[in-house]
């Protein structure tokens, strides 16, 4: 009996535990998101980026000459030039070879007066890939498009360079009003004059607008070269057309419903897609991969978001110009975008789906 009991108050024996393994050293990498990846080469996608812009490039330099390649190549010189810094002072590996930096310093060039200073092309050149993408981990990481950081950045604090424009060309005067640095800010200016919207509203002008007779920032004066550019980026399979589409449709609906409303506050709809960044922004910035949403229903939603504060910047605010200030804040909205707008999984029954468990309690 006393051997029993004995055994009966001896503690049970338990198995010795299995080994754990545990992955390989630098096989397991912890990282913020995204976490989607691609096998895509950066490069090539770059350069064909690049390339589409070419035409714009053309239209600048033919409207600026060597203000317009001064400008571009500072921006693009100063980008490439910063992120090698970053990488030897970071000891990272070099990637200014995957052309992201000279991709942002010619979109940051293109946003940009063609009269703006050596020191102020150094500066955005340093929001734009330090503050803007650096920082917050590299190439893949950054939440706000650099470029259009970059452009908020030196409007806000260097306004007046940032609006000094350079006159175009004798070849290209040959219409009154058309030829204005900034149609934007001048239709700011008089839009109670019932003459100057007849004159921003006209066929002619709307054509000068389309082909490129106006003047701006380098990638604003023609509305043509940036739609020969986004027929490049659908060529190579770059961008899809709803987040463009959802940008030009709200501008237009929106201008559409101001003018029916209260005429007179604004010319029509065709002279904002046509002048301005609109274009430009649409389909070459608001589509970045990293700094846009996942889902076609986020894209569509972004792209609407885009146009809407877009046009109330123009109409009421004190910028007449607002697309990269759109673009920014568009960009921290992002998340919670992609939270609401989320891809359902495969199976997914929205009866049952958030019914308990047998054995969950409710």
């Amino acid at each position: 009996m006393e051997s029993s009991d004995k055994m009966e108050n001896r503690a049970p024996v338990q198995p010795e535990p299995a080994a754990v393994r545990l992955p390989e050293a630098g096989t397991l990498v912890l990282s913020s998101s995204p976490h989607i990846r691609t096998s895509l080469n950066i490069t090539k996608i770059m350069a064909q980026v690049m390339l589409c812009l070419l035409p714009a490039v053309i239209m600048a330099v033919c409207h600026y000459r060597w203000n317009a390649v001064r400008v571009i190549l500072l921006c693009m010189i100063f980008c490439a030039g910063w992120e090698m810094l970053w990488c030897k002072v970071m000891r990272q590996k070099q990637t200014v070879r995957d052309l992201s930096a000279m991709l942002t310093g010619l979109i940051l060039a293109l946003n940009v007066s063609p009269l703006l200073p050596w020191w102020l092309c150094l500066v955005g050149s340093f929001v734009a890939v330090i503050i803007a993408k650096q920082v917050f981990g590299g190439l893949g990481q950054n939440p706000f498009n650099p470029a259009a950081v970059a452009r908020v950045a030196l409007l806000v604090g260097a306004a007046r360079p940032m609006t000094t424009w350079a006159p175009l060309p004798s070849a290209f005067q040959h219409l009154d009003g058309v030829t204005a640095a900034t149609p934007l800010t001048a239709a700011s200016q008089s839009a109670a004059q019932q003459a100057s919207l007849d004159l921003y509203n006209s066929n002619e002008f709307l054509w000068n607008a389309f082909i490129g007779n106006i003047g701006g920032s380098l990638g604003e004066t023609s509305s043509l070269a940036i739609l020969i550019g986004a027929a490049g980026l659908l060529l190579f399979g770059l961008i899809r057309l709803y987040i463009p589409l959802a940008v030009l449709l709200t501008v237009t609906v929106f201008v559409w419903i101001v003018n029916q409303v209260s005429p007179g506050v604004t010319p029509g709809p065709l002279f904002h897609l046509l002048t301005g960044g609109v274009m430009l922004g649409a389909f070459f910035m608001a589509t970045d991969y990293v700094t846009s949403p996942v889902t076609h229903l986020g894209g569509m939603v972004y792209g609407i978001g885009i146009g809407i504060i877009v046009c109330v910047i123009r109409i009421w605010g004190s910028f007449p110009e607002g697309m990269s200030f759109a673009i920014v804040i568009m960009n921290a909205l992002v998340p919670l975008i992609d939270k609401f707008c989320y891809k359902r999984p495969f199976g997914w029954n929205p009866v049952n789906a958030f019914q308990p468990r047998r054995g969950e309690i409710k």
